[in-house]
């Protein structure tokens, strides 16, 4: 079951979050000694699909002499070694970006995933689905369009990352709750605009609305 949103989603928000801020223990794989030649990304030593990299995670390069300093999307794993990266697009549809090329690349690909899907649970519970809440007639993969929620998805997993943060008592304490608040705000109006449509039939047809300002079913 896939969340409402993923690492690319962040990256729009806040691209801290993949270099000086990320969080190591959630760092999926490390390296060195990549080559980033066109959209192509290729490491001989790593082993990209063991460590669980996927389409929508972000990968932060850089280099010594500074031709290459920041996060970019990964489009696809199209091998344990090999990578298809992009600048961040404007839409995922669109072609690849290609970064500068270089080679002895340093790379880390951090994810938030986790926190993404402890998000996806509380929104299928104020939501009144499945699994958020087990006995629910209705499941998250019920639903018709999952990408209305993928905004207040976002600000939830940016409020809970900041939290984190806030609670490592760092000198930058004070400024990671002010936006862990800002980011919950945020959401907690993201959510209230949400109109989930949920087909019971599988037909593509809604049978049945769920309105985040109320967050109970309606009939249609």
């Amino acid at each position: 079951m896939n969340a409402f949103s993923n690492d690319v989603d962040i990256l729009r928000f806040e691209p801290a979050l993949f270099g000086d801020l990320h969080l190591p223990g959630q760092v999926l794989i490390s390296g060195t000694a990549a080559v980033v030649a066109g959209t192509t990304l290729t490491d001989s030593g790593a082993n990209f699909s063991n460590a669980q990299v996927a389409a929508g995670c972000v990968i932060y390069l850089q280099t010594t002499d500074g031709t290459i300093d920041g996060a970019y999307e990964i489009v696809s794993v199209d091998s344990a070694t090999q990578l298809t990266v992009s600048v961040l697009r404007t839409d995922s549809e669109d072609d690849a970006i290609a970064p500068p090329a270089a080679s002895s690349v340093t790379y880390h690909i951090c994810t938030y995933q986790p926190q993404s899907n402890e998000v996806l649970f509380q929104l299928s519970q104020y939501f009144g689905l499945a699994p958020g809440l087990a006995d629910s007639d209705y499941d998250v993969d019920d639903i018709l369009d999952t990408a209305v929620l993928r905004q207040g998805s976002v600000y939830a997993t940016l409020a809970a990352i900041y939290a984190m943060l806030a609670g490592g008592a760092d000198d930058n304490e004070e400024n990671f709750w002010k936006k862990s608040m800002h980011y919950q705000k945020r959401f907690e109006k993201a959510r209230e605009r949400c109109r989930v449509n949920i087909d019971l039939g599988s037909d593509g047809v809604t049978d049945k609305t769920n309105s985040g300002a109320s967050a109970r079913l309606m009939r249609d």
